[in-house]
This record gives structure tokens, C-alpha cells and sequence, in this order.
């Protein structure tokens, strides 16, 4: 009844260190959720704590930061992540009422009456459940009314935790971190200079590293299922 060698993290006190343990078949469930909710709250919390930072607030506490990315990850196993595209499928791009985003935010927050972590929690759980699909809707390059690119707009792009990008966009999965950045300046309508000043803030290297955790999620035989 007892599987192969598996390695189970182990926390004693504040110290975290690393066993090598036996791990029963009808644990391998358990153990790929202890494991996922470590990773994915170390993931959550980086991108929280860089957006409340860039928008001039305090550094969020781990204290706020550990329970709250829980609680987004029992949203996760609870509702699920939307299913990988097959091979040769281009998706179609979702989306979900702000309504219905909202009363998930608020169990996310609980009792936090942070603006910034509110805003950005609000666009992780759009993150996390947005549909996949291949064919980027280019808003990060396209031309408003009057002229300029909204996208690209250093006050405009400071409230989004994806940066220029859209939360689902194909490209945070599809292109690596040095293609992404010559293609988006290859891109860019408005100052050279305010991008490669704000370069992380356009181009968050953090929200990619969830994004691709994500997807990596969808596809692995873990219980995310809910």
C-alpha cells in the first residue's frame, strides 16, 4: 500500500526543511494539496506584495499575505481551475460579472479593508478562472479614441497586477521572459524610456511565474478538481 519514495515538506517550529518519506497511494491526493497550496500562496503573495508597493502602500504582513492566499487557494479546489485547451483547440476568450467576482473577493479579503489588496485580489481570481485561450486580443497595443495607448500608460498600468498584459493573456505562457519584453517593445506606441524604467511594473515577472503555475496546475494530475 505504499508508494514510491516521495518528498513531503516538513515544517517544525519556523523552520521549514525537506524529508524523504514513504507516501501511501491514498495520500498522493493530500500530499499534491499541501504541496500546491505552499507553492501557490508563495506565488500569490509575491504578486500582492509588489502591487501594493508600486501603488504606494505599506508592504503587506505574511500574516495577511499567508491566510489570504489560502483562502484564494480553497477557492481554487472548490470551484476548480477552467480545463487546458487540447491540441489544435484556440479557446475562446471569458470573462465574469463583477457582481459575481465581487462576493468571491470578499471571502478572499474576510475582514481586510485594504483598497490595493482588494483591487488585486479581485484580478487573481479573474487569473485563476478565466477560460484559456491562444489569440491575444492585442489590448495591450491598441489605440484609443483620442489617441495613445491606455495599455501603456504608466498611472493606468500601476492598478493592474498583469501589468500592460491582460490577467488571461496567452502570451504570459506563451513566450519566454526575454522574448516577451523585446516583442512588448517591439509594441510600444508610447515613451521607450517610461518602459524600461517601469519595466516591472509593465511587464511583471511575478504574475508570469503564477500564470505559468497555473497552467502547469491544469495539466498535472493533482486534485484541483473540485
Amino acid at each position: 500500500m505504499v508508494g514510491a519514495i516521495g518528498r513531503l515538506l516538513v515544517w517544525i517550529g519556523q523552520e521549514r526543511r525537506t524529508e524523504c518519506v514513504d507516501i501511501p497511494r491514498e495520500w498522493t491526493g493530500l500530499i499534491g494539496m499541501i504541496a500546491g497550496a505552499e507553492i501557490f500562496s508563495e506565488l500569490v503573495s509575491a504578486v500582492l506584495r509588489r502591487f501594493v508597493l508600486q501603488n504606494g502602500g505599506r508592504e503587506p504582513h505574511p500574516a495577511v499575505l499567508v491566510p489570504l492566499s489560502a483562502r484564494l487557494w480553497a477557492l481554487v479546489l472548490e470551484r476548480g481551475l477552467p480545463p487546458p485547451l487540447l491540441a489544435g483547440e484556440l479557446g475562446t476568450p471569458g470573462g465574469m460579472p463583477e457582481e459575481a467576482c465581487a462576493v468571491l473577493a470578499a471571502r478572499v479579503l474576510a475582514e481586510s479593508a485594504d483598497k490595493e489588496l482588494a483591487l488585486g485580489v479581485t484580478q487573481l481570481i479573474k487569473a485563476c478562472f478565466y477560460p484559456e485561450f491562444r489569440v491575444c486580443r492585442d489590448s495591450f497595443r491598441a489605440l484609443a479614441v483620442a489617441g495613445g495607448c491606455r495599455r501603456q500608460e504608466l498611472t493606468r498600468v500601476r492598478a493592474r497586477v498583469s501589468g500592460s498584459h491582460c490577467v488571461d493573456c496567452p502570451y504570459w505562457v506563451a513566450l519566454s521572459p526575454e522574448r516577451h519584453e523585446e516583442f512588448l517593445q517591439e509594441s510600444w506606441l508610447a515613451d521607450r524610456g517610461e518602459l524600461r524604467d517601469h519595466g516591472t511594473i509593465f511587464l511583471p515577472e511575478d504574475f508570469r511565474a503564477l500564470r505559468k503555475w497555473l497552467q502547469a496546475a491544469k495539466r498535472a494530475s493533482t486534485a484541483l478538481a473540485p
